[in-house]
């Protein structure tokens, strides 16, 4: 499982996640997690626009990571088969680039590897960063649910600021929208709410229970400080609680921002090479 941080301030964008990839054997069981994946990715060197993962680790053999970086090849017109991908520094519009992510994953890789499965795994992006010229940074979300995958989407309006999450949301859902998953069931099925009246009930429980945490004029290393609570909280929540397939969240935590003018820029992440053995460790790689 995953915690994947979207965040949003005036100053720029946070994309901060843990390295947890669990897999599973055929009835849906937990057989091992690994907490050594990579599921935030710079996009194009030199232009401040990245993405983060959620779901689905792989593609057939291919891991998310890898495929990340075949399609950073593109966008930068390092591949001499797809030339028209590569993205002009003064012309491009980060919408154009979430389609083509979308393109690539859903279209040219997920649909022929998993069309004639009857099980399909779910998979999700949000491309996050700056159109060129843009004074406002974007976050586009591509959903892969049931083998269908719709146009990318507009996570908030080009001028708001916020905090979106992904994967594993119980811990941030209790500590800012103020309930629980489970609450609707328990109205529904123990206090014998009318499911007609659920939507208004949980919608005045989060009017009185939702904490803000997000201000339009953070700065953007609070905005950082921010995401990484987000991420630290969901690990040990995840650690701690006594709950069948507990600890599905974990490994190193990894960070990035991305700014109007000092673009994509790695905040904490993980090697697996040393830095003793590699001096020169690419600051985007």
């Amino acid at each position: 499982m995953t915690i994947a941080i979207s965040l949003k301030v005036n100053d720029g964008l946070v994309l901060a996640s843990d390295s947890a990839s669990t897999i599973y054997d055929p009835t849906g069981q937990v057989i091992k997690v690994y907490n050594s994946a990579n599921k935030i990715f710079n996009l194009r060197k030199g232009l401040p626009i990245g993405a983060i993962t959620w779901g689905a680790g792989s593609i057939g053999p291919a891991a998310i990571s890898t495929l990340a970086k075949d399609l950073r090849l593109r966008f930068s017109g390092l591949d001499p088969s797809h030339i028209e991908w590569a993205l002009d520094p003064d012309k491009y519009a980060l919408a154009d680039v979430a389609g083509r992510v979308r393109e690539f994953i859903f279209e040219e890789l997920y649909v022929p590897v998993f069309q004639n499965q009857p099980v399909k795994p779910y998979l999700g992006f949000v491309v996050s960063g700056y159109s060129a010229g843009a004074a406002m940074a974007e976050e586009y979300e591509i959903v892969i649910a049931h083998g269908a995958c719709d146009p990318p989407k507009l996570l908030r309006d080009k001028a708001a600021c916020g905090v979106a999450w992904r994967g594993q949301p119980e811990a941030v859902r209790r500590l800012l929208l103020g309930y629980s998953h489970e609450l609707a069931s328990v109205l529904e099925n123990s206090l014998a709410v009318p499911k007609t009246q659920l939507a208004d009930a949980l919608r005045i429980i989060q009017s009185k229970c939702e904490v803000f945490v997000v201000s339009p004029a953070m700065p953007i290393q609070d905005a950082i400080d921010l995401a990484e609570f987000l991420v630290s909280l969901t690990i040990n929540y995840e650690r701690f609680r006594l709950a069948r397939g507990a600890g599905t969240v974990g490994g190193p935590i990894e960070i990035a921002a991305i700014t109007k003018h000092e673009g994509f820029k790695w905040v904490k992440r993980k090697h697996y090479f040393s830095g003793e053995f590699n001096p020169e460790i690419p600051d985007e790689e």
